[in-house]
């Protein structure tokens, strides 16, 4: 590269660069607000400058104990105050924070702590079960922190030495954190669900983080002190980044331990709640709460939902309830929703069918994404923006991860020819808004949470009774979408629905079990290949 006048004696250094990170957006919000309501949690009210000071309490006791740069700390929390404490306070040792997807069984849990390396594990007394058999069968021996929260109303067993108010009493409120070596440093680290074989780690970096996290506040239209209602799990995507997205504009955090629609409301109408986040299973519950559960909205408040675009009769049913639902899309690997359908005022005069088709698409990139793009997966040309011309979803930019943690063959596939590709495949239409149309690997998103058709075909196909299986994604109202297992069986065997769904309870998680089971031939092409499109359709008479 040429030098150019602007490349002489105007160096980097300290006065005119800093590494990007998310962990200044809280001492800012701290310095500038300190009495301003950080956090509310039940009767809880906690200020920016004590939610600071115990984030540094935190990064203390962690270094006391030799927890530095590169050391995983793994948590398994729900949406409690020690979880938004440890997205700061992890990384403010250059430590990698690791939240746990408290819906797991203990053998994926147990792989994560092990692949992670974990250091420390910090575990909410609710989860005590699935952890202490976790705990029990991964190899990697942390320090167990557990966490005792006022709103939870059980009595789990402790599994550590010290408890989390105890751990933070060893460390310094004025601690001297440090920022990261570099912006590239990781951050944090989220596992996917897993498709075929063990899940994947990926790794957020401070600079994604950063960017995303004031992504947020644009694409939300966020000012100054929102209300932000935990209904979204943190341990997802590190919660889309809101932990940090928060501090940036000194709002309020209100946690919410159990997705509610009684607790939700109540919610929404004290505190005056501004915005939310879930999957289509929060907006069903709210609109099929009792009346009795139900209380007016203080003003309309913003609803963000990715997965399956809700249907029109939804959105219709939650602008009547008082709720701007704007549609989302996104991966673990770019740091949650990096694409939003960003709504033209000129729409609002289309007759509501054309809307709901609007609606449906999933958007366009974020301010923070550089690229977002239909494309070709063996030549990576750009495919016609038609609407009907099938390619895959690629993307490059700042909020895509670093890549799969200790799996190099998976992240060079994802990034073959300078693209991330999400695997999901879809159409981009003239005006640049892109809808998906299929998801390559027959990924069910149910609750916002993914399901592998493949994981539950497995399940089913150990059952003795059971030939041949085929297990695809059936629309539901409140679910958005269920696993609806299609089976064969074998000559002469016998089995019920019932059975094969009790046998699936026994050896998946709760939320991947099929809700129906259907016995029928499975069609096939001439090669022996299931064809799983028919199936989708012959779930609509289910």
């Amino acid at each position: 590269m040429a030098t150019t006048p602007y490349d002489i004696d105007l160096d980097r250094n300290p006065a005119n660069y800093q590494p990007l990170t998310p962990l200044g957006f809280l001492e800012r919000a701290a310095s500038v607000f300190p009495q301003h309501t950080a956090i509310v949690h039940g009767r809880l009210r906690r200020s920016y400058a004590d939610f600071y000071a115990r984030t540094r309490r935190l990064a203390s006791a962690l270094a006391k104990r030799g927890i530095t740069r590169g050391d995983t700390v793994s948590v398994m929390l729900a949406n409690t105050p020690a979880m938004l404490e440890a997205h700061y306070g992890v990384p403010m040792v250059k430590a990698v924070l690791n939240t746990l997807n408290t819906r797991l069984d203990a053998a994926i849990i147990a792989f994560s702590l092990d692949h992670a390396e974990a250091k420390v594990v910090i575990t909410d007394r609710e989860f005590s079960k699935v952890m202490a058999d976790a705990l029990a069968l991964c190899k990697v021996k942390p320090l167990v922190i557990d966490y005792d929260d006022p709103e939870y109303a059980g009595a789990g067993e402790r599994l550590g030495t010290i408890e989390y108010e105890d751990f933070l009493a060893e460390g310094e409120p004025d601690f001297a954190w440090s920022m990261p070596d570099d912006e590239w440093d990781a951050i944090t680290l989220n596992y996917t669900s897993g498709t075929t074989g063990d899940p994947k780690g990926v790794v957020y970096h401070h600079r994604g983080a950063h960017l995303l996290a004031v992504g947020n506040i644009v694409t939300c239209a966020m000012g100054k002190h929102p209300v932000y209602l935990w209904t979204l799990p943190m341990f997802h995507c590190n919660g889309w980044c809101f932990p940090w997205s928060i501090s940036v504009v000194a709002g309020t955090h209100v946690c919410l331990r159990y997705v509610r629609a009684a607790a939700m409301y109540d919610a929404i109408a004290s505190h005056k709640v501004t915005h939310l986040c879930g999957a289509p299973i929060v907006m069903a519950t709210l609109l099929n709460a009792p009346d009795a559960e139900k209380k007016p909205l203080p003003h309309t408040v913003e609803f963000f939902t990715a997965a399956a675009p809700p249907p029109e009769a939804v959105l219709a049913a939650m602008k009547e309830a008082g709720f701007n639902v704007t549609h989302l899309y996104g991966l673990t690997e770019c740091y949650g929703p990096s694409v939003v359908n960003d709504w033209h005022d000129a729409w609002d005069a289309l007759p509501a069918a054309e809307q709901a088709a609007l609606k449906s698409r999933q958007g366009v990139r974020y301010g923070a994404l550089e690229a977002l793009d239909v494309r070709d997966p063996e030549s990576l040309a750009p495919v016609p923006r038609d609407g009907t011309t099938l390619g895959e979803v690629m993307m490059r930019g700042n909020v895509v991860m670093k890549g799969y943690l200790k799996n190099k063959a998976a992240t060079d596939k994802a990034f073959d020819g300078g693209w991330f590709h999400t695997g999901d495949l879809g159409v981009m239409y003239p005006d640049g808004y892109l809808q998906l149309k299929d998801r390559s690997k027959d990924i069910i998103i149910s609750g916002g949470e993914n399901i592998s058709s493949i994981e539950v075909e497995d399940a089913l196909y150990k059952h003795p009774a059971v030939l041949a299986v085929a297990v695809v994604a059936k629309a539901d109202e409140k679910w958005g979408e269920t696993p609806c297992a299609f089976v064969e069986l074998k000559v002469g065997a016998q089995a019920s629905p019932d059975e094969l769904v009790q046998w699936c309870k026994k050896h998946l998680a709760g939320y991947k079990v099929p809700r129906h089971v259907v016995f029928a031939e499975i069609p096939k092409t001439s090669t022996g290949k299931i064809q799983k499109f028919k199936l989708r359709e012959m779930t609509k008479g289910v």
